[in-house]
Order: C-alpha cells, then sequence, then structure tokens
C-alpha cells in the first residue's frame, strides 16, 4: 500500500467522519411521512381472522418511528461518525488515489443517513435519495474537463442509473411486496456510482446486495425452525448501500475473469 493511498484514505475518513457527525441532525430535519393507512387497514383485518405472515409482521412493528426521535438517539452521532469513516476508508482503498473519488466520497454520509432511517423504519426519503443522485451527477459532471475518460464514465453512469432502477423496478412491480419503491429509488442511485467505476462493478455490487439480504433472513428461519423468511421482514437498502464499497473492491477482477474466461 504506497504511502498516497493511506494519506488519501486518512483525510478521507477525517472529512466523513466530521459529516457523519451531523447525519443525526439530518435525520431530525427530515419531513415526517403521513400516517400509514396500510396499518389501520391490517388493524381492521386482524380482527376479522388471521393475517399472513408478513403482514403480522408489518403490525406488530407499529405506527413508524418519528425521524426527530431518531435523530435524538443518544450516540447515534459517534455510531454515523465511526461508520462514515469506515466507509471512505475502504472506498479509498478499493478505488486507489483515483479522480472517481470526487464522485463516491461525497455521497458516504447521505449513504449513512439512508441505512439508518431505512433500519429504523424501513423508508427511504425519496428527497435525500435525489440529492444523492444530484450530488453525484454534479461531481461527475464536474471531472469531465479534467480527465479524459470522465465523459465516457458519466455516460455509463447515467446508463447504470436507468438499468439498476428499471431491474428493480421491474423486481418490484412483479412482486411489490418483496420490497418498497425506495429501493428502486435507491438502486439507481447505486447503479450510478458502480457504472461510473464499471460493469463489473455495478454486476457485483448490485447483485451482492441479494445475497448479503439473504443471510440474516436465513439465520432467522433457522433459529426459528421455520422453513419460511417472510416472518422477519429485512430492509434492502443497507445491503445495496454495501454492496457498493464491495462491488467498488472486487467488480473489476469478477468482470475481467468473466470476459477472460
Amino acid at each position: 500500500m504506497s504511502g498516497d493511498v493511506v494519506l488519501v484514505a486518512a483525510l478521507a475518513a477525517i472529512a466523513a467522519g466530521l459529516a457523519g457527525l451531523f447525519v443525526p441532525r439530518a435525520i431530525a430535519a427530515l419531513r415526517e411521512p403521513p400516517p400509514d393507512p396500510v396499518l389501520a387497514e391490517l388493524e381492521a383485518k386482524a380482527l376479522e381472522g388471521p393475517l399472513t405472515p408478513r403482514q403480522q409482521v408489518r403490525l406488530d412493528e407499529g405506527p413508524k418511528r418519528l425521524y426527530r426521535d431518531i435523530g435524538a438517539e443518544p450516540g447515534l452521532a459517534a455510531i454515523t461518525s465511526v461508520v462514515a469513516a469506515l466507509v471512505a476508508v475502504a472506498i479509498v482503498l478499493a478505488v486507489g488515489v483515483d479522480p472517481d473519488l470526487v464522485v463516491l466520497l461525497p455521497v458516504v454520509p447521505i449513504g449513512v443517513l439512508l441505512a439508518v432511517v431505512d433500519l429504523r423504519t424501513r423508508l427511504l426519503p425519496s428527497r435525500v435519495v435525489w440529492a444523492g443522485l444530484g450530488l453525484a451527477l454534479v461531481c461527475a459532471a464536474a471531472l469531465v474537463p479534467f480527465t479524459d475518460t470522465a465523459g465516457a464514465d458519466l455516460v455509463r453512469a447515467l446508463i447504470g442509473f436507468v438499468l439498476g432502477f428499471g431491474f428493480f423496478f421491474v423486481l418490484w412491480f412483479v412482486y411489490p411486496a418483496g420490497m418498497g419503491f425506495g429501493d428502486v429509488r435507491l438502486a439507481g442511485l447505486c447503479g450510478f456510482l458502480l457504472a461510473h467505476q464499471g460493469w463489473g462493478e455495478w454486476v457485483v455490487g448490485l447483485y451482492s446486495a441479494f445475497l448479503l439480504s439473504g443471510v440474516p433472513a436465513l439465520v432467522v428461519a433457522l433459529l426459528r425452525r421455520s422453513t419460511t423468511v417472510l416472518k422477519f421482514n429485512i430492509p434492502l437498502g443497507p445491503f445495496l448501500l454495501v454492496g457498493v464499497p464491495i462491488g467498488l473492491a472486487v467488480g473489476a477482477w469478477v468482470g475481467q475473469r468473466l470476459v477472460g474466461g
């Protein structure tokens, strides 16, 4: 590992860690979602008869937590700061000292915010996702005058966004109970970031989200001695976000092996 990589990783960790300290404040400032009509509907259905396992899970969860309560959690700022710093270091180690860090690193605190919110509420605020995409797009466009490949990278990233959004939209349309539409939007953002690096990164990053999300579901199913994972409602968003550094780290290697046979 070169000294330049170590220096850039340290600087990225400091910057991302400082930004991560403000994630709880940003969460508390989010507009609260309207009351979930599905919950009232499930409560009425429960009086008439048994619910499906997935419906029962949603009913047991109760109302969504308020963003201001999440942002006020003790110690959350320290956690988001450390996580943001670790993710930034992972990205630098995966990409190296590369201009593409200008596109990837600014989105790290946004990704941490989305992961926290999704884990607490099973929601991915659309404004935050689109803000992350807009920031990444502006940063990618800003690189065009400075590097020979930035223009092609930007075009590939836009295609990656369309394909990621489109693929997950089809999955959501076919089986809407399997994921929320926020996951579709987030897949588009992750697809943009991954494809800006390459198609190997895109494939590995998005596919790894499915593999990773299946592990806790399988563990819970085994512990409960159940043959179904529908009783455990797992948010997909954090796994999509974790898939980004994974795709950046090994996507190019996997792509070369596949192309090379």
